[in-house]
């Protein structure tokens, strides 16, 4: 096989950027999408300063028109997509209850954290399904985890919650196309979300979100890992 082609979404900052580092650094051409088409290209171009195989595509995966057009110069341009890494996300309501809870908060969660990486599934999986190769790879958080669910952060947690769901659905419904779809927690990552405080690197956040972005054929599907090795949902 040629060269391989991930779209990493959010990918100007945190673990996202270090994500499409890490790829990069193996070789795949990277597809680095960004909200903002300034950030996104310094990021894009910082990348490409280390010598890596990265291109900028701006993306709002709220935004379908967006999404088309990510899908139409995926297909043009490269005729297929082997890697999506669904990265892009917002935590609008940390420390909220939910009788503070505005549902208009909870709408715009969910609109990026999971109607944002359906929409890139919806587009990808086809491309991926043509070329029988594929690995996708949903960012979720041990917030969106039933089995320790706790108070607070209603949007972020069901926004998560589902987006877990999708990587079960439609792990089930590719399956036996080698395409492989999971779910990763990278912990509590110092990035702009995470904060200073957080205990993880960047580099740990991103690591086993790499390792399943790259998994050979027969690798696992339908999973929520941290750290390579699997964790309740």
């Amino acid at each position: 096989m040629d060269t391989k082609i991930a779209v990493v979404t959010g990918g100007n900052r945190g673990i996202g950027l270090e994500i499409c580092r890490q790829l990069g650094r193996l070789g795949i051409q990277v597809i680095l999408t960004a909200r903002s088409v300034g950030r996104g290209t310094a990021a894009a171009g910082a990348l490409q300063a280390e010598g890596l195989p990265v291109h900028f595509h701006p993306l709002d995966v709220a935004d379908q028109m967006a999404v088309r057009r990510l899908a139409k110069t995926l297909a043009d341009d490269y005729g297929r997509t082997d890697i999506l890494v669904n990265n892009a996300a917002v935590y609008l309501d940390p420390g909220l209850s939910i009788a503070e809870m505005d549902l208009a908060l909870v709408r715009q969660t969910m609109e990026t954290n999971f109607y944002g990486p359906l929409r890139l599934c919806q587009i990808i999986a086809p491309l991926m399904r043509r070329n029988s190769y594929g690995r996708i790879v949903n960012l979720s958080s041990q917030m969106g985890s039933l089995r320790h669910m706790g108070a607070g952060a209603l949007a972020y947690r069901v926004s998560k919650t589902a987006l877990n769901a999708l990587t079960r659905v439609l792990a089930a419904e590719l399956r036996g196309n080698n395409i492989l779809v999971n779910s990763v927690d990278p912990g509590w990552v110092r990035t702009e979300m995470g904060g200073d405080h957080a205990p993880r690197s960047v580099e740990e956040g991103a690591e086993t979100a790499v390792w399943l972005a790259t998994l050979p054929d027969g690798g696992p599907t339908g999973s929520f890992f941290r750290d390579r090795r699997p964790v309740e949902w």
